[in-house]
């Protein structure tokens, strides 16, 4: 393993400014685009595009969580890849058992938090978010580059899974029904939360949950990650749960939350992967709308 281990979770610009060009540094892009869909609504979009003509960090490589560090055949959007396919992942983009890992995308953080949960529940705590990722970056004026970057080769990744990391709907249902002690944690956003806005058949969260939108873990000014006493307070009125399962629409914004907790100190935490998009679908399965149905009006 590479002697300058990030050692923690989240690196600052400065730490990757410092260790750049290392030999057992990978710097993974891992932003995924919402736009707007032909005909109505919007879909998910590569980024490596915006990689690859707007740029990226100089020698960052571009991982792709549609298809390659997801499974395109699951049930569900972003589904979790098996050990087989994230070790074929990891080795696409020149990561082995002796790389430092560090992730970013160009939003708020939780594409880059998905990879970085994705590498420590199959073992590997190598890893680390960037701090602020592209965008506190770039706003500091520090070099980036245009164009595609040839991963390195190496040998292959080999995958030890942390299957408690995750859990499923069963598991879920067990803590809604009360046979589980643990805290249900919605990583959507709030209108999402509470039902006012959905892109699913059915609005609202799972029963008990608490709402801690991903994008309200990050200074608005500076993109970059609550700390300390800020991320404190956001997390206090759950935290003393024995357990935390995050989840959100699609297990993506749960990585923020999740990688929160533990970052917190917490350990006893996963994600919900199949999240509202697999709970919604079920039609016994109970929502909670916490906005007032709309009225028709009087004629």
């Amino acid at each position: 393993m590479s002697d300058f281990s990030t050692q923690a979770p989240l690196v600052s610009t400065q730490w990757l400014a410092d260790h750049l060009g290392a030999d057992d540094l990978v710097v993974v892009d891992a932003t995924v685009l919402l736009t707007k869909a032909p005909g109505g609504g919007s879909r998910w979009l590569s980024g490596l595009d915006q990689y690859l003509i707007e740029g990226h960090i100089p020698g960052g490589v571009f991982a792709d969580v549609l298809e390659v560090f997801s499974d395109p055949d699951g049930d569900y959007g972003f589904a979790r890849p098996s050990a087989e396919l994230f070790e074929a992942a990891a080795t696409s983009v020149g990561i082995d058992n002796s790389t430092t890992v560090v992730v970013y995308d160009t939003s708020v953080g939780h594409w880059a938090a998905r990879i970085w949960w994705i590498f420590r529940a199959f073992g590997y705590d190598n890893v680390a978010v960037l701090d602020g990722g592209y965008t506190k970056w770039t706003a500091e004026e520090r070099p980036t580059e245009t164009g595609f970057v040839e991963p390195r080769r190496v040998a292959g990744f080999t995958a030890e899974p942390r299957e408690e990391l995750w859990v499923d709907k069963a598991f879920v249902e067990s803590i809604v029904a009360g046979e589980t002690d643990a805290a249900l944690v919605c990583s959507a956003p709030p209108t999402e939360f509470s039902g006012e806005v959905s892109s699913r058949p059915r609005a609202g969260h799972i029963p008990g949950s608490v709402s801690v939108p991903a994008s309200r873990l990050v200074d608005r000014e500076t993109n970059a990650f609550l700390q300390g006493s800020a991320l404190e307070a956001k997390l206090a009125p759950f935290t003393d749960a024995p357990r935390f399962v995050t989840y959100c629409g699609g297990g993506i914004a749960a990585a923020s939350s999740a990688f929160a907790l533990v970052r917190a100190g917490q350990q006893n935490v996963a994600i919900y992967d199949g999240s509202l998009n697999e709970w919604a679908a079920d039609a016994d399965a109970p929502l909670v709308v916490t906005v007032p149905a709309t009225v028709p009006a009087t004629v």
